[in-house]
């Protein structure tokens, strides 16, 4: 991150500050398992329902896959927090300083890939892609509640 940017914290409007967690990873596939790692034990020490927990690792696994696969960022920062009560907030942020937006796909049965964003969409209350005040990339964000 550049000296100059927002923190993270700034970002997510918090509870606690105790209730937010980011990690910087490399652009590369072993990121997604640290990824998901980290954020289940992160969690799980904040005593989230089990069912939260999973949803909130998979949604993780997903958009940190993206950003490493449809980007040409190096590295990426992955966020959670605890907005309210029971609310989560997931972020990803990439370093992909082109205009594209995120690419749906319709995946064919056979398909092996390509149903990331679906999943997103389905698990997720409210989900959306912003221009990142930390990367200035792409920013994909998740809201989830029990």
């Amino acid at each position: 991150m550049s000296p100059h940017a927002t923190s993270p914290l700034d970002l997510l409007d918090v509870v606690d500050p105790d209730q937010s967690h980011w990690i910087e990873l490399p652009s590369h596939r072993s990121s997604v398992r640290v990824a998901r790692r980290s954020m289940r034990e992160r969690l799980g020490g904040w005593g989230m329902p089990a069912e939260l927990c999973e949803d909130a690792v998979l949604l993780v696994s997903e958009l940190v896959t993206n950003a490493i696969r449809h980007t040409f960022s190096v590295r990426i920062l992955c966020g959670m927090g605890m907005m309210t009560e029971g609310c989560l907030r997931l972020e990803v942020h990439d370093h992909d300083y082109s205009r594209r937006g995120l690419l749906r796909r319709e995946p064919g049965p056979d398909d092996e890939g390509g149903r990331g964003l679906l999943l997103v969409e389905e698990l997720a209350d409210s989900w959306g892609v912003d221009r990142s005040r930390l990367t200035s990339g792409h920013a994909v964000w998740a809201m989830l509640t029990p």
